[in-house]
């Protein structure tokens, strides 16, 4: 009986301790990727990550630098005259020959749709000069808009040089940032593509092989790549509601079903939170201003999950007014920022602007149009 007794105890000792085993996150999904992150585009922060940092060979979306270079070199519209050394590139092509007279928005989208070597050569000759000399330019790109673990070698990601390598974090700051330029944006999200062929009966009618964007609703845009020693890596984008996200992924096996896990675990966990919003600011406890003369010209929306929504503080940093600010009738002046923390850790800042003249408040359609958005869930989407 005491045996009985003992065993019945026991099980119900194990019972409990099972039951109070914590569950597994969700972001515990895998990814058949050896690097992979998902961040998200406003506010750059990581909602997931796999060897993100470690550094790799990243292949053909080399090419996202090299489109975005080229679209910010402002000659777009310019014609191209292709090299032999363009036209005899090895890998993907277009098939582009010497002589061959191309307008450089034409070559962009042969470099982004159908990944072609050709194209990046003849881009980087015509922007940079020479191979060389645009190799050059990317890699001031990079450092500047904060790609602290990338060097670039060529600008098509071909398997030519030893040093030529990112992570899959920086590849996503990358895409941020091209991903704030308009013309970019519309090309890394063509479907299809038609360009005229000088030396044929018939013009170049380029597919994106980006499959993402048929296969995905919320697809938006991204590059594909391989190489032998690569393998394949990925960088797509995704947009839900006023959620936008951004996927990559380093050596590949699967990485369709990579970045879709990735886009269903993003939007379904996480919320775009507006922690600030534009307008009027009404700083009750402060000597230096009147009310309605502080504002804010952008909101601040972050990613939370449903957990951290009530994690926010915002601390405001303002500066004692200048003379000058006071004379002054209608010029603004920055008069301090806005910072915002999730958890106690500053995450987000934006500036908080004077003008001497009050800022006129919101009427009565104002307030109520607010509060409709507010009910209908304008103002917290994903």
């Amino acid at each position: 009986m005491k045996t009985i007794r003992k065993l019945i105890i026991f099980t119900f000792i194990i019972t409990l301790f099972i039951a109070n085993i914590p569950k597994k996150a969700e972001a515990s999904f895998g990814v058949s990727a050896a690097s992979a992150v998902l961040i998200e585009q406003k506010s750059g922060r990581v909602l997931y990550e796999k060897e993100a940092y470690t550094k790799r060979r990243i292949a053909s979306i080399t090419k996202i630098m090299t489109a975005i270079l080229a679209i910010e070199s402002g000659k777009m519209d310019q014609t191209v005259t292709v090299s032999e050394n363009a036209a005899r590139t090895e890998g993907s092509s277009v098939y582009l020959k010497p002589g061959q007279k191309i307008k450089l928005e034409d070559l962009v989208y042969g470099l982004m749709l159908r990944s072609g070597n050709d194209t990046a050569v003849a881009i980087a000759e015509y922007v940079g000069g020479s191979v060389e000399g645009f190799a050059y330019l990317m890699n001031q790109k990079a450092k500047e808009i904060g790609m602290l673990n990338t060097h670039f070698a060529n600008p098509h990601g071909l398997d030519d040089h030893e040093n030529h390598y990112s992570t899959a974090y920086d590849m996503a700051i990358l895409t941020r940032y091209a991903m704030q330029n308009k013309t970019y944006q519309k090309i890394a999200g063509t479907k299809v593509h038609r360009a005229p062929n000088p030396n044929e009966d018939w013009d170049y009618v380029w597919k994106n092989k980006n499959r993402l964007l048929t296969k995905y609703k919320y697809a938006t845009g991204g590059k594909t790549g391989f190489t032998k020693r690569a393998k394949r890596t990925l960088v797509t984008t995704a947009s839900k509601g006023d959620m936008d996200l951004i996927a990559v992924t380093l050596n590949a096996p699967d990485d369709w079903n990579d970045h879709i896990s990735m886009y269903d675990y993003g939007f379904k966990n996480y919320d775009m939170a507006e922690v600030i919003e534009k307008g009027n600011l009404d700083i009750v406890k402060n000597k230096y201003y009147k009310k309605n003369q502080l504002y804010i010209k952008k909101e601040i929306l972050y990613p939370v999950t449903s957990k951290e929504m009530g994690l926010f503080t915002v601390k405001y940093k303002l500066n004692k007014p200048e003379k000058k600010w006071i004379q002054s009738k209608k010029t603004e002046h920055v008069a301090g920022r806005a910072i915002v923390f999730l958890d106690d850790r500053a995450v987000e800042e934006t500036p908080i602007f004077y003008q001497n003249t009050p800022v006129k408040k919101k009427g009565f359609i104002d307030f109520m149009k607010d509060i409709f958005l507010s009910i209908m869930g304008v103002k917290l989407n994903g």
